[in-house]
């Protein structure tokens, strides 16, 4: 590693790189160089910084001078090209404090020709967006294209045909550093980038950002793996799953652009407020047409306004629900007993009731949808119909058989023989009659099962019923019984641990003919029904082949804090590898006992004088409290004047400390956190593990520093 120039046609520089403190030092920010200094390398990668903002803006004012109205046809055709014009200005916005490029590849040999002798390299600069000249010739290019790949994979033992690696430092969106590595000369050893180090540990304040300048190796290969196939992440606190996922789905639209244009992509999140804290994501690396959505929006049939107890939330998310409601939709089907009877004309034709068993038999058989099958049977008898026709010397095309499948008999029929289904109405007869709850669950669900998500006071409709987030699920299994769920391109389902076998085949019916990221980390499943295997996981999801990758290179939580958190894992998840810090900045870490401060001061109000000192630091504070505690917290949080966020609000320099109730928390990060009895926490939920996998979560939400506050005593796992 070193500071001295990367190009070779740039002067010595005289710094010493193991002096930051040297004034000739160009990595050293406190230096800034002489922009008017054409031999300084600091000023010379100002320059294209400049000349290629310079170049963005270009671009975007040709897009906005286009002229579209010579080229549609109509004003339909029109409206398109103008939203994929305003797209695409959206997309080439430069955004000031964001750097428009973070990397510079010098590579030995021009990419793609043959490594001669005397062959000449060539130079990249690798940043969020492709930009190019008045000539076509590229100035930035994109993170996602072949030719950037190196930036994240190349090193000493593999340089890749690179000769120079280069990072640069911001400080806003003014470029101010910048640091080397010489990866094809054996007499440099490799060290850790101390940039790469500061832009991981930089303070977080507003919403998620990308981490295209900090990707590493084992992540950069999660991303840019295949879109056929699906990829399961596992993912300790702080490996950057989400940030992987985030940036596969960037990935996968730039290299499958097309094919994902007409297929479509979504990220699920567990909650509204994580989907508002990584929103910004995707459109900052260009992409604007990812749509974002939770579970309960995916199956936001009902109006859900109940609540499940966990006992009863098990068995309806249990995989075994789907039998019971397969057997149900299909019992509507009546086998026939009486013909059906033709009339055109003067003539009658008889469909006799064996034949049109045959025909219902074979349909079931084929295990169609069952819409599809209802919608398939008129014309079936119908062609019983036309067969007996040409029989008799008649020659019928399509048109008499159409005319045929919509005559009042056949009409009649099919109404009696495969009645239309509506979901929420069969959902709410199971939940609500033992008796047809019994005939359809027997050998399925245990009477105890039965009795368990059975109501106790039946709804008199759909509308007057109070659904819980369980029952929309079931009602969404239905409706794909009836009528098949359209499948996307791309999903990414992150925190999935949390969800239950029926929500995973609900996200799955999103994908049947699509892959999947899915993300997640076992020792963080905070409900009774949390997944207890990634293998049975995707199973449920329809994507049993699915690739499973571990992450362990722990890049937000302090070292202290994260071998404090996993104490809890041999109690959550036996036999997951820890996470292993990789930071060199430590944090830091402390346990307050309350108990053994002055007598008489109130144990709220030393909790908002924790937060008060943290927020004597650079960043952003969360003050991480069991749900039930929050009440208490906010009014001593006012009483102090301390103005507080609610989870998803966007911080910002004047209002940094978020109030997170625990069941919150997950996929949520703060520069610094205090936690508030960890016990409660653990006493908030239903069982143990469950609240436990619950303290682990809010433990593990820290960047720099954590500070734990009790006045009841630590839960023993602890010790």
């Amino acid at each position: 590693m070193s500071t001295q120039p990367a190009d070779p046609t740039d002067p010595a520089n005289p710094a010493d790189p193991a002096n930051p403190a040297d004034p000739a030092n160009p990595a050293d920010p406190a230096n800034p160089a002489d922009p008017a200094d054409p031999t300084d390398p600091l000023a010379r990668e100002r320059a294209h910084l400049s000349s290629s903002r310079a170049a963005l803006r270009t671009m975007r004012e040709d897009v906005e001078s286009l002229d579209i109205r010579d080229v549609t046809a109509n004003w339909v055709n029109a409206e398109a090209l103008q939203h994929q014009i305003s797209e695409r200005i959206k997309a080439l916005a430069d955004l000031s404090d964001t750097p428009l490029f973070f990397g510079r590849l010098d590579y030995l040999h021009a990419p793609g020709a043959e490594q001669a002798e005397g062959a000449e390299g060539e130079r990249f600069y690798i940043g969020r967006r492709h930009v190019h000249d008045a000539a076509g010739d590229p100035m930035v290019i994109d993170w996602r294209a072949p030719v950037s790949q190196p930036f994240y994979r190349a090193s000493k033992r593999d340089p890749m045909d690179i000769g120079l690696r280069r990072r640069f430092g911001y400080t806003g969106g003014d470029l101010t550093a910048y640091e080397d590595e010489h990866l094809s000369d054996p007499s440099e050893a490799a060290t850790t980038s101390k940039l790469l180090q500061q832009e991981i540990e930089r303070p977080r304040v507003g919403p998620m950002r990308d981490i295209v300048a900090t990707i590493q190796p084992e992540q950069d290969e999660i991303v840019r793996s295949g879109l056929a196939g699906t990829v399961c992440v596992q993912g300790g606190p702080g490996t950057g799953k989400t940030a992987v996922g985030l940036h596969r789905v960037a990935y996968l639209l730039y290299a499958f652009r097309e094919r994902l244009a007409r297929t479509g992509t979504l990220v699920i999140g567990p909650n509204r407020s994580f989907l508002h804290y990584i929103e910004q994501v995707l459109p900052a690396l260009g992409e604007l047409e990812v749509k974002q959505a939770t579970v309960d929006d995916l199956v936001a049939h009902v109006e859900v306004r109940g609540t499940d107890d966990a006992a009863a939330a098990v068995v309806k998310g249990d995989a075994r629900m789907a039998q019971v409601l397969r057997r149900a939709v299909r019992s509507h089907v009546t086998m026939p007993t009486e013909p059906v009877v033709v009339v055109r004309g003067s003539r009658r034709w008889r469909v006799p009731a064996y034949e049109l068993e045959d025909i219902v038999r074979e349909l079931l058989e084929r295990d169609m949808r069952y819409g599809a099958a209802r919608e398939a049977l008129p014309q079936r008898i119908a062609h019983a119909v036309l067969v007996q026709m040409e029989r008799s010397g008649e020659a019928p095309d399509d048109r008499v058989q159409d005319a045929v499948a919509r005559n009042p008999a056949v009409k009649a029929a099919v109404k009696a023989i495969w009645p239309p289904v509506d979901p929420a109405k069969l959902v709410l007869r199971l939940l609500t009659d033992a008796d047809f709850l019994a005939v359809h669950a027997d050998g399925v669900l245990t009477d105890d099962e039965q009795k368990t998500i059975l109501w106790a006071r039946p709804a008199r409709s759909v509308k007057s019923a109070k659904w819980s987030a369980a029952d929309a699920v079931l009602i969404d299994e239905a409706t794909d019984l009836v009528q098949r769920t359209h499948s996307l391109g791309h999903v990414v389902l992150d925190e999935a641990q949390d969800l239950s076998p029926m929500q995973y085949r609900a996200v799955g019916r999103r994908c049947t003919t699509g892959s999947a990221t899915v993300l997640g980390d076992l020792a963080q499943g905070t409900t009774p029904w949390a997944t207890r295997s990634w293998e049975e996981a995707l199973a449920h999801l329809g994507k049993g082949d699915a690739v499973v990758e571990e992450l362990t290179a722990g890049f937000r939580v302090p070292t202290d804090v994260i071998t404090y958190a996993s104490r809890l894992l041999p109690h959550i998840a036996p036999g997951l590898t820890p996470v292993a810090s990789v930071r060199e900045n430590p944090g830091f870490f402390e346990l307050r006992d309350l108990r053994a401060t002055t007598p008489g001061n109130d144990p709220d109000a030393q909790v908002v004088a924790a937060c008060e000192e943290l927020l004597r630091h650079e960043g952003s504070v969360g003050l991480i409290a069991a749900d039930a505690r929050v009440p208490a917290l906010t009014e001593a949080l006012s009483a102090a004047g301390i103005t507080h966020l609610d989870p998803g609000e966007e911080t910002t320099p004047d209002r940094r400390l978020t109030l997170v109730p625990a069941s919150l928390a997950k996929g949520l990060e703060y520069d610094y956190v205090v936690l508030d009895e960890p016990r409660a926490v653990v006493d908030g939920e239903p069982d143990e593990r469950t609240g436990l996998r619950r303290l682990y979560v809010a433990l593990t939400r820290a960047v720099s520093g954590l500070i734990v506050t009790h006045a009841a005593g630590l839960p023993p796992q602890l010790a």
